[in-house]
């Protein structure tokens, strides 16, 4: 059975500080304290809507970059000289 209350809370109720906090218990905060961190592990990028519809995850994105990845390595290798087109 769980404890969790199912009822909708009213944004005012949600937006208040429980009686147990005190705002100066929880210090001035620093805004982007860990913004340079977050940064650094991270490469998010911001898709058009047509192209998150054509790959609604990661995973989709990922695999088809390393296809394009594989064609732009194999079109980069000049041909062997033994295979030379002659006109």
């Amino acid at each position: 059975m769980s404890t969790k209350s199912t009822r909708k809370v009213e944004k005012s109720e949600r937006d208040t500080l429980r009686t147990e906090y005190r705002r100066e218990d929880l210090g001035q905060g620093v805004r982007g304290k860990y913004s340079k961190r977050f940064a650094g592990g991270t490469n998010l990028v911001l898709l058009s809507p047509d192209v998150a519809r054509a790959f609604p995850d990661s995973e989709s994105v990922n695999e088809a970059l390393r296809g394009l990845l594989h064609i732009a390595e194999r079109s980069a290798k000049p041909a062997p000289a033994n295979q030379s087109r002659r006109g």
